[in-house]
């Protein structure tokens, strides 16, 4: 069976190296599609080249990450990249076991989901550009939850503690340390179709929120799809709007030096940008925020429909933008900076009545 194993692997590396030979620089995400398999069993090939497999408790080694110091946290999904230089520093794990759920706050802030950390994998890989290391966390289908860069000092910068990523790396060492992984699946949650949900008593449950939280248990309780939810409230509480409005809303914000916040991730991890934006640029399909310490990446090309969200809490109404793809996947959200028991900003506001009355 090892034998076997091997071999697999070994088949499977070869494949991907034919690939990264007639197209340099393709990233692994990318070729593991071209191969028809997942990222991590792609990564699985390198472990004992340059690659550790990780097994233990995920929410002690998240509770580690903050000794690491500076580093580079990514969160994405297929159409939206959130990237941020920082530190961990207060993080508060709730629930046990796989209900478990995490808050990350300060520089870097996440809501971790431990349901969709199933594969971790320590990465030391000499790259064109010297040593890249990593800790990088995977669903059960092997697809990408988060990954955590060390950085090197810069200026006045210091950079990433060494010893504190080698420490990790012994602590949470999986004893299986085999070049190959079994992916399963991912159990979707059960949803109605959009002409079997009641769509008045939905609407009536949406009037009466109090707190934007409020919004994922509305949606449960209805067993409905959210981008169906919004098509239900559609000129209620929701309209629709260009993918254009996007780089309008991120170019007016940082000319108006407007603080906002952006959310993106997936089933494992969501991570949050709280603050100004500052360089916006279109590079191809790329929609991107380009700042020293924080990058977004969003493809234009895999937005489907864009939508203006209105949501009554106790602070009065909250005003977002939604984007998702043709899958019905939530690829990002961009809201006004507000907190607890603060009513959303009057510029976040406005800016959206003016992208309105662009789009009427």
């Amino acid at each position: 069976m090892t034998n076997t194993i091997h071999t697999s692997a070994t088949s499977l590396r070869q494949a991907w190296e034919g690939v990264k030979a007639a197209s340099p620089g393709i990233r692994i995400r990318e070729a593991a599609l071209k191969l028809g398999v997942s990222e991590a069993e792609l990564l699985a090939t390198t472990v004992g080249d340059y690659t550790t497999r990780l097994e233990g408790d995920w929410t002690q080694l998240l509770k580690q990450l903050p000794s690491l110091g500076r580093v580079m946290s990514l969160t994405r999904n297929d159409g939206c990249v959130l990237e941020h230089k920082g530190t961990f520093q207060k993080i508060d794990i709730m629930g046990n076991a796989a209900h478990a759920m995490a808050t990350v706050i300060g520089p870097i802030e996440t809501r971790v989901f431990f349901a969709g950390w199933k594969f971790g994998f320590a990465v030391k890989q000499q790259t064109p550009n010297g040593l890249q290391q990593s800790i990088q966390i995977f669903d059960e289908a092997g697809t990408a939850v988060t990954k955590v860069f060390l950085q090197e000092a810069k200026g006045n910068r210091p950079g990433s503690n060494q010893e504190a990523f080698d420490a990790i790396v012994e602590a949470f060492k999986a004893k299986d340390q085999q070049p190959t992984i079994t992916v399963t699946a991912v159990k979707e949650l059960a949803t109605r179709s959009i002409d079997e949900v009641d769509a008045g008593a939905l609407l009536t449950d949406w009037e009466n929120m109090k707190d934007t939280h409020d919004f994922f248990g509305m949606l449960r309780r209805h067993e409905v799809n959210r981008l169906d939810a919004l098509y239900l409230a559609e000129g209620k509480f929701t309209y629709q709007v260009k993918k254009s409005s996007l780089r309008k809303v991120l170019e007016d914000a940082a000319n108006q030096k407007l603080p906002i916040m952006i959310f993106a991730g997936n089933r494992g991890n969501l991570q949050i940008h709280q603050g100004k934006v500052q360089t916006i640029r279109m590079m191809e399909n790329w929609l991107n925020v380009l700042d020293p310490d924080f990058n977004m990446h969003l493809r234009e090309d895999l937005v489907n429909t864009t939508w203006v969200v209105k949501k009554p809490t106790t602070e009065g109404m909250v005003t977002s933008i939604e984007v998702f793809d043709a899958k019905k996947n939530l690829v990002v959200q961009f809201f006004g900076l507000r907190k607890p028991g603060i009513p959303e900003l009057e510029g976040w506001r406005k800016l959206i009545e003016e992208l309105s009355l662009q789009e009427a």
